[in-house]
């Protein structure tokens, strides 16, 4: 757990000076944002990383660390499949230790109805290519020993991995760098610099850079941002409480998810531990003003969420009074809260310590080293906006749903193809911004 949580007491470890000119500038220095980087700066180019704070200061190094292609949307599974391989090629660039292992993701199952929607949704993916397969009762058991709760059936993915995002991140934009990019931390975008109604560069808090192509991948600050621009995503934010173990026995190497909690063995002999399908949401005006676009979601499960009246301090990016009009002059929303540091659901990490004792006794008494929670960048039907936006030269590349860190570079790969005009390699219809306003009826993801 060294070095972890990333906050504004890390060092800065990437501080400039701004460039004067970018080939592109990528907006966020998350996993998707330093993917792009990446891909593009090996391809000979300069892009130019503006984070407002620290590199996977928030969601991208606070997620479980799973890599898996199991459960996605069947339009991610093959961008999903490529991410798989280009973190095994990563891995072997960065030269540094990420604790990137493959040892299979296991969603248990809680019923026959979960079970029957396992089985539709292996009969699309597994002609894609991916080694899904559903476990017997009795290779569940084998496969985790000693639970209290026996399941009768299970997802399980071999090929799936895991890594540790607090170290995957930081590594990944080290070896950006060295390949080429430059990265400015401590550095908020403002607005947009235009010229003849297409995208010039960026105004940032350091001054202004000018770049032909700008990629908007802000994570939880997307929409606040884009709608300064005039360009609307329905796009909310819930807050997750994840907590780290202290070492324990090794009663199972890989990750796996139940109805109520998810676990996955972490590099330093402790587990990583969560509430599945717990997410708080913080109400806001953006929460209104979005509310019809999300009816389909509330319909399905309407109680997946819990609601509070509101953020709880100043400057969430829905908060009541987070300012929602600036210009290049102005203090921005983003200066104000460089890290989106939310503090756990205590009661909840406590909840989930105890279940995870319970369901595996061997563990003995499980300690808890570390908690923290972070904030996931959601969608009304649950798969993300990829999409060359209605402004020339930008693109926008979030609203990963709490998927991201898996497929970051998959959709890092894809968004430098992008802005590149080259061959993407996939169908991103699903992704399409428009999809919001053309008429589309909503098609959600898979409840997996």
């Amino acid at each position: 757990m060294a070095g972890f949580p990333i906050t504004l007491n890390s060092p800065v470890e990437h501080a400039g000076p701004l460039p004067e000119t970018a080939d592109v500038v990528i907006i966020g220095g998350g996993v998707i944002g330093v993917s792009a980087a990446y891909f593009l700066a090996r391809r000979g180019l300069r892009p130019v990383v503006l984070e407002k704070g620290r590199i996977a200061g928030e969601q991208s190094a606070r997620n479980w660390g799973w890599i898996r292609q199991q459960g996605r949307d069947l339009a991610e599974v093959p961008i999903m499949i490529e991410a798989n391989r280009l973190w095994r090629e990563m891995a072997a660039d960065v030269d540094e230790d990420i604790g990137l292992k493959t040892c299979g993701l296991t969603y248990f199952s809680s019923g026959e109805a979960e079970t029957a929607r396992y089985e539709d949704w292996l009969k699309e993916a597994v002609p894609m290519g991916v080694d899904s397969r559903l476990l017997s009762s009795r290779e569940v058991d084998a496969l985790i020993p000693g639970m209290t709760e026996r399941y009768g059936a299970a997802l399980h993915t071999a090929s799936d991995m895991t890594a540790e995002p607090w170290l995957a991140v930081p590594a990944l934009a080290r070896a950006a760098v060295r390949h080429g990019a430059v990265i400015v931390e401590n550095c908020a975008a403002r607005v947009l610099d235009r010229e003849a109604g297409r995208v010039s560069g960026v105004v940032s808090e350091k001054g202004r850079i000018r770049a032909p192509e700008v990629i908007v991948a802000g994570g939880a600050w997307s929409s606040l941002f884009l709608r300064n621009e005039g360009v609307s995503i329905p796009q909310l934010s819930v807050r997750a409480s994840v907590a780290a173990t202290r070492a324990l026995p090794d009663v199972h190497k890989g990750g796996a998810v139940g109805e109520h909690l998810a676990f996955r063995r972490r590099a330093d002999g402790g587990y990583t531990i969560a509430a599945s399908g717990y997410h708080e949401k913080f109400l806001g005006r953006d929460s209104i003003r979005h509310l019809r676009a999300y009816i389909p979601q509330l319909r399905r499960a309407p109680f997946a969420r819990t609601y509070r009246l509101r953020a709880p301090e100043p400057g969430y990016p829905d908060g009541w009074g987070t300012r929602r009009r600036w210009q290049g002059s102005d203090e921005s929303p983003f200066e104000r809260m460089r890290i989106l540091d939310p503090a756990p659901n205590a009661g909840k990490i406590e909840e989930m310590r105890a279940a995870f004792e319970a369901l595996l006794p061997a563990l003995g008494k499980v300690e808890i080293a570390a908690s923290w929670a972070g904030m996931i960048d959601s969608m009304p039907d649950i798969v993300p906006v990829v999409d060359r936006a209605p402004v020339e030269g930008l693109s926008i590349c979030t609203g990963m749903c709490g998927h991201g860190f898996g497929i970051g570079p998959g959709f890092g790969r894809v968004m430098a193809d992008m802005v590149l005009g080259g061959e993407i390699g996939h169908d991103l219809s699903r992704f399409r911004l428009a999809r919001f306003s053309d008429g589309s009826v909503p098609e959600l993801g898979p409840d997996l």
